[in-house]
């Protein structure tokens, strides 16, 4: 047997073909933002007015393309789904009906597949938007809404692999999504609703109320306790606060550990100073029926490690800290 002679390796070239393919790609973006127009809020507004489903649909690479436009639209509140071309012809094209719209990508707006569906969509007059690198393509001129995704020139050296022309039409399909996702006011608690498996869905569906602690491992002084009652409290409970509270359980006000230090500071007496003297009046609290994502989002923002959880008369119920929020896989 024969060594096989490895082709020698430049770390430079290999980089500067990275950047290069980089910065073509990242050009043909800036012109495809420049070129947006009336033609993407036609398209928008096909969608809206859509009551079936968006059939998105390409061959070889663009397939690719449109499948990945099917998956992003269905996940962001768009019904949709991906029809293969070659198949359509052979009986698949029925799964179009006369309530949905047809997306078709296709680089050239030749692709012969995509085209010999055009009489069956128009005989059911579902319109039809294009995503093509060719303005005065049979595809493009047949569109009820054409979006121009073409490009300057393809990253491959050759010009011949599509490359910056499927990133242009990847993109414009995460842009119809986002707007169409924008337009529905399609919410976070939407989105959950459709990934409910896996990390993603944990992460999305579990309210505060399935994390926070309850009962008799919420910390919670009342405002006459003295400050070394309230230090016990939060050393017993673990949660770097304690809520203080009234004799109906109304929060009147949370103290943490900055709270202590800024007390120390002072020089008092643990043993004299009242909680209702050094808590922080009020105090961030949340209900329990938020996503444990927006209460995630809520103490990032504000810069704390612990939230007590209280019910629309600000009655203390729950508590829960960032490492609740690690445990169920939140954070």
């Amino acid at each position: 047997m024969h060594d096989i002679e490895t082709p020698s390796i430049d770390e430079s070239a290999l980089l500067h073909s990275a950047r290069r393919t980089i910065q073509i790609e990242s050009d043909a973006l800036g012109a495809l933002r420049a070129r947006l127009d009336g033609a993407f809020a036609a398209a928008c507004r096909i969608c809206l007015r859509c009551s079936g489903r968006i059939v998105a649909t390409g061959m070889g690479k663009s397939g690719h393309v449109a499948r990945k436009i099917a998956t992003t639209l269905a996940s962001t509140g768009t019904p949709a789904f991906f029809l293969h071309p070659g198949e359509a012809s052979h009986g698949d094209a029925g799964m179009i009906t006369r309530t949905d719209a047809l997306l078709a990508v296709s680089n050239s707006g030749e692709t012969a597949e995509i085209l010999t569906l055009l009489p069956y969509v128009k005989r059911l007059a579902a319109p039809l938007i294009a995503l093509t690198g060719n303005a005065g393509s049979t595809l493009a001129r047949a569109a009820d809404a054409h979006l121009d995704v073409s490009v300057r020139e393809e990253a491959c050296p050759h010009n011949l692999a599509p490359t910056a022309s499927t990133t242009a039409a990847l993109v414009m399909g995460d842009a119809l999504a986002v707007a169409l996702l924008e337009a529905r006011g399609f919410s976070a608690e939407d989105f959950a609703r459709s990934h409910p498996g896996g990390a993603l869905g944990r992460r999305l569906l579990l309210r505060v109320e399935d994390i926070m602690r309850r009962g008799a491992a919420l910390p919670q002084v009342p405002p006459s306790a003295p400050l070394a009652q309230g230090l016990l409290e939060m050393s017993r409970k673990g949660l770097g606060l304690t809520a203080v509270t009234d004799a109906e359980q109304h929060v009147l006000g949370v103290f943490t550990d900055g709270d202590l230090r800024r007390s120390l500071d002072r020089r008092i007496d643990v043993h004299a100073v009242t909680m209702q003297q050094v808590m922080t009046p009020g105090g961030r609290v949340i209900g329990p029926r938020e996503l444990a994502a927006a209460a995630a989002q809520l103490m990032e923002s504000f810069r704390v490690t612990a939230l007590l959880v209280t019910d629309p008369e600000r009655r203390l119920i729950g508590a829960f800290n960032v490492h609740d929020l690690m445990r169920a896989g939140v954070v």
